[in-house]
This record gives C-alpha cells, sequence and structure tokens, in this order.
C-alpha cells in the first residue's frame, strides 16, 4: 500500500501564486492604462471570440470580481497540485480550454471573462475525484471542497431577477467548469491506492526449499530447527600450535 503518495513540495505553491501574480498584473495593467484588455473574453459562436478561451481566465471587470476570485484560485490549485500531482498541469490547461469551447458553444451573445470557470472546473474535479477513488484522504478532500464552495452551485444556473444578484455573472462559465471537471474526474486515472504489498514469500515464482528461513520448518509447518554440524575432539585440538622462544643472553658482572 502506498504510505504517503502525497508529497509536499515548492510546486504546491509556486503555481498557485504565479497564476494569481498573473491575473492581478493583468488587471492592474488594464486598470491603471486603459488597456480594454476585457474585448479578448470570450465572445460565443464568433471566430474572434474564440480568442478568449486562452485570454479570459486572465480577464476580471473590476476590483470585486478579481478578488472573489483570488483566493479560491488559489487554494483549489493547491489542493490539485498536492493530491493530484501528476494530473495537475493536465486538469489545469485542459480545464482552460474545454470549459472555454463549451461557454463559447452555449453562452450568451456577450464578452465572458474572469477565472471562475477553471474554479468551477478545480471544485468539480476535486469533489467528484475523491468519490470515484474511495480513498479516505481523497474522499476527506472531497467533503472540504463541498463544505467550503458548496454554495457556488446555485451559480450555474441562470440568475433570476433578485437584488444583489449581479445578472452579468456567466453561469454559462459556471455550468461549462462543472461539466468538464465532472468528466476529467471519470476519465483521468490516479494510482490504486488500496493497492496490497506483495512480500517475496507471496511471489508466484517464490521456491520454499531455497528460502534460508523456510528450511527451518517441517512440512507440517512446525518450527523445525536445523541440526549443526558435530565437532569431534580431535577436530577440535587438530589444529597445531606452535611455540617460538626468543632467547636474550644478558651479561651480568658479579664482583666478589
Amino acid at each position: 500500500m502506498h504510505d504517503n503518495p502525497f508529497k509536499f513540495s515548492p510546486s504546491v505553491w509556486i503555481v498557485p501564486s504565479f497564476l494569481v501574480v498573473v491575473i492581478w498584473s493583468v488587471f492592474l495593467l488594464d486598470h491603471f492604462f486603459n488597456l480594454h484588455l476585457n474585448e479578448h473574453g470570450i465572445e460565443p459562436r464568433t471566430i474572434l471570440g474564440l480568442q478568449g478561451v486562452f485570454f479570459s481566465p486572465f480577464l476580471h471587470d473590476n476590483f470585486s470580481h478579481i478578488a472573489n476570485n483570488t483566493i479560491p484560485l488559489f487554494v483549489l490549485t493547491m489542493a490539485l497540485i498536492y493530491f493530484y500531482r501528476n494530473l495537475s498541469l493536465k486538469i489545469l490547461f485542459y480545464g482552460v480550454l474545454f470549459a472555454g469551447v463549451l461557454t463559447w458553444l452555449i453562452g450568451r451573445s456577450a464578452l465572458h471573462i474572469g477565472a471562475s470557470s477553471i474554479i468551477y472546473v478545480l471544485v468539480s474535479f476535486l469533489f467528484f475525484k475523491g468519490f470515484i477513488t474511495k480513498y479516505y484522504r481523497l474522499m476527506a478532500l472531497s467533503f472540504t471542497v463541498i463544505l467550503w464552495y458548496g454554495g457556488m452551485i446555485w451559480f450555474v444556473f441562470p440568475q433570476p431577477q433578485i437584488a444583489g444578484i449581479s445578472q452579468n455573472i456567466s453561469w454559462e462559465g459556471h455550468l461549462s467548469g462543472l461539466l468538464v471537471g465532472f468528466i476529467f474526474a471519470n476519465y483521468f486515472k490516479t494510482p490504486n491506492y488500496f493497492a496490497v504489498q506483495r512480500f517475496e514469500w507471496q511471489q508466484p515464482n517464490f521456491d520454499p526449499a531455497a528460502d534460508d528461513f523456510m528450511k527451518h520448518f517441517d512440512d507440517n509447518g512446525n518450527f523445525a530447527p536445523l541440526p549443526q554440524p558435530e565437532v569431534t575432539t580431535d577436530e577440535m585440538f587438530s589444529t597445531e600450535q606452535k611455540v617460538v622462544y626468543h632467547y636474550k643472553n644478558n651479561s651480568i658482572n658479579q664482583e666478589l
């Protein structure tokens, strides 16, 4: 069994930090220099609007919009890289691509911008994948995600005319992200966290007769120590011993 399949590395926080820095840099440049970058968002069913598939996640309308997306993007990307390291880049790249294309297909005739579509991809993937794996740590992550961000489900539907709810919310982008994340959770495979460790004696080619440990047991499985080789008296004293004397001649003067 995998004792610890999840490893922390600098990429767990570097990649989310990089994404946050990029979207804020783009927003501040557009805000202070009036670059009108939001015109490069997704414009459904237009050839020019396809550029927004890759540009829209980095474009935001105002401070409230980008602030609401910053923390979820950072936290969910960290969770993705830590728990699904081998899949993380695929989920991020293809998530932006397919959620953007689906928004382009089903969206209203307006400019759709913001990182919320990829956020919904992450929420959906992390939630559904944990239950698909049935691994307790990933299921705990699923419960955590739904506890923190479960309320986002209401924004995948057309918003009614209620005070306090903006009609400019791209529910199509949210729905696209939710669907793409669900598909990814079923399509991308993860390691078998329940794989049983096989010891040497469990291998199909194991030969008990050639194993030094198994030789200590009889055919009935009872412990039977191997007989020790006998040592005879002659063998014990068969080693010749040679004694060498060194004679030292000391002259002694005796006075009479």
